[in-house]
């Protein structure tokens, strides 16, 4: 707080840009501050009244769950809020550059309006509670001076006009928090055949793409493989990648694209075992192989190649990965494919398993 012709004011270190022709100011905020200063009390406006969208809660735990769980590693991007009062900025000094630097003097009666970061100001609240201690570390805070609703509501909808989520292929690769993504990345790493066959960053692939796999639907198939299996990682790693490589051995339209005797697109659309819901129920079978018969898995694996996954072998796979002959990644989709897998493994259905299969059957029958 600064003695000056306010009352009382808060006092930021700050430096001031332009966009558009008009000032705004860059700031680093206390965390103790954000929920002192920004308050959001607009769930009872209309939406045409609002500066902002309804404030998720959901969402809030994750976010404060996040932060308190990393203190050495967590990264918060900048909250960028409008005020609704005259600031006034003295610069460090008169002329040059070093007049950019300065303290943004702004009066405690003013309206502060997130444009966004709502969820990481209710977070951070929440996150304080329990954790006043991180109430000394900082966040980015861009202030620009507010000019009426419309321009807040212009505000928002541009912030959030070219947002757009990263695939979930590379939010797994970047995450390294997550040790079933860094078991995925070494099994990738480990492997020739996935080496050059799954795209580490789309979540999807185009009719020409090389590649038969994405890297988040291994992901999904090695955490099915792998759960609940207790090994130390550097064995987990081992396993998965002995596990798929007996598979691609059992599956020859792999090595065929790897050897280009045959387009990547032509496997995925003649046959169904590259596809995401195919791969997540070969791990869910593989799972159950490795628990049931931990000493003689690989050679009882071997029978996959006996499987025929061909699209037009739609009496068994119509209903299971597929539904009205487009495949289905749906949990209860990965679990009747696992089963007939596993059915052709020799393996017993779970009670879970068994209901849906049982279901199955009873809609085949009414037809």
């Amino acid at each position: 707080m600064a003695d000056s012709s306010y009352d009382y004011e808060y006092t930021f270190p700050a430096i001031r840009g332009t966009q558009a022709g008009r000032d705004y100011y860059v700031s680093m905020c206390p965390l103790r501050l954000i929920p002192k200063i920004f308050v959001f009390n607009e769930e009872e406006l209309l939406p045409e009244l609002r500066a902002q969208r309804l404030l998720n809660k959901a969402r809030v735990p994750e976010i404060a769950q996040y932060l308190t769980s990393n203190r050495n590693s967590y990264v918060f991007s900048a909250i960028t809020a409008s005020i609704d009062a005259d600031v006034r900025f003295v610069s460090a000094e008169a002329k040059g550059e070093s007049a950019r630097i300065g303290l943004l003097q702004i009066p405690m009666s003013a309206h502060f309006v997130i444009n966004d970061g709502q969820h990481r100001r209710a977070a951070i609240e929440l996150a304080l509670r329990d954790h006043p201690e991180l109430g000394n570390e900082t966040i980015a805070v861009v202030f620009f001076l507010d000019v009426g609703l419309t321009r807040c509501q212009q505000m928002f909808a541009d912030l959030n006009r070219y947002a757009v989520r990263p695939s979930r292929s590379i939010g797994v690769l970047y995450d390294h928090r997550d040790e079933q993504a860094e078991i995925a990345r070494k099994v990738v790493a480990s492997l020739p055949f996935f080496r050059e066959l799954v795209e580490m960053e789309r979540t999807t692939l185009s009719a020409r793409s090389r590649r038969l796999f994405t890297f988040s639907a291994l992901y999904g198939a090695n955490v099915a493989l792998l759960s609940g299996l207790e090994f130390e990682p550097n064995e987990l790693i081992q396993l998965a990648a002995d596990f798929w490589s007996i598979v691609s051995r059992c599956l020859p339209e792999w090595e065929m694209v790897r050897l280009r005797r045959q387009t990547a697109g032509e496997v995925r659309e003649d046959f169904i075992h590259t596809h995401g819901v195919v791969l997540q129920a070969i791990g869910r079978a593989g799972n159950a192989l490795i628990k049931q018969y931990p000493k003689a898995w690989q050679k009882r694996l071997a029978d996959l190649s006996r499987i025929n996954w061909a699209r037009t072998n739609s009496k068994v796979w119509e209903g299971r990965a597929m539904v009205g002959g487009r495949l289905s990644k749906a949990t209860q989709n990965v679990i009747l494919t696992g089963n007939a897998i596993k059915t052709h493994l020799k393996l017993d259905l779970t009670p879970e398993e068994q209901k849906l299969e049982t279901a199955l059957r009873s809609a085949r029958r009414d037809r």
